[in-house]
């Protein structure tokens, strides 16, 4: 068992409700570093899912996925003291989790594998809902399907604030800060990879229609 499943497995047995300003990503990781671990749990319930579909989608493999979202995590412990001068906590996380992903690709080169149907692209499926029907549902299937390849061959600084913003749901200024990058190119980058999924779906389209 992971040091960070170990911690959840026996925090969860003892929750404490939060006090009125007790559950602010800040004031958790203070508790955290004073000693509160059930407040290092409730960090780790709030973002573990969305970092892990975050690295799902750089990596496309599941397992390294886990892995890194662990090393996140681990790595946020280890940075409470002195936290103040570090910004928001939500933005730390994506950051550290990004350049784990890339200095990971970096060092093994790994080629991407495919991964699963639904496991990822959870924005692409509020694109392409299919309507009633099998046939209906099988030509939504690949619509995702093809999505999900376009979304994969954006270039990497486009496909990170397409992935943060509607995936994640993180605001511009968080993904400024996130990427390190000024606010007006993270829009930019946006409207790029959303022109370029604009293509793909007109493409898509005149395909169904011939």
């Amino acid at each position: 068992m992971s040091v960070l499943s170990s911690i959840l497995a026996r925090l969860r047995r003892a929750p404490a409700p939060p006090g009125p300003d007790e559950d602010d990503d800040g004031a958790l990781l203070l508790r955290w570093r004073d000693g509160d671990e059930r407040a290092f749990a409730r960090l780790v319930d709030r973002y573990q899912d969305a970092l892990y579909g975050f690295l799902l989608q750089r990596t496309r493999r599941p397992a390294l996925a886990q892995e890194l979202c662990q090393e996140t995590f681990l790595r946020l412990a280890g940075a409470a003291d002195g936290w103040s001068a570090r910004g928001p906590v939500r933005a730390w996380l994506f950051r550290v989790a990004r350049n784990l992903a890339i200095d990971h690709a970096r060092r093994h080169a790994t080629q991407r594998e495919e991964s699963v149907a639904g496991e990822d692209g959870h924005a692409l499926e509020r694109h392409a809902d299919p309507a009633d029907g099998p046939d209906a549902a099988a030509e939504g299937e690949l619509l995702r399907t093809k999505l999900r390849a376009a979304v994969a061959e954006l270039p990497e600084e486009q496909r990170d604030v397409l992935l943060l913003r509607h995936d994640d749901g993180l605001s511009f200024p968080e993904i400024a800060e996130v990427l390190g990058v000024p606010l007006n190119t993270c829009k930019s980058r946006l409207r790029y990879a959303l022109e370029t999924l604009r293509g793909h779906l007109a493409d898509l389209e005149r395909d169904r229609a011939s």
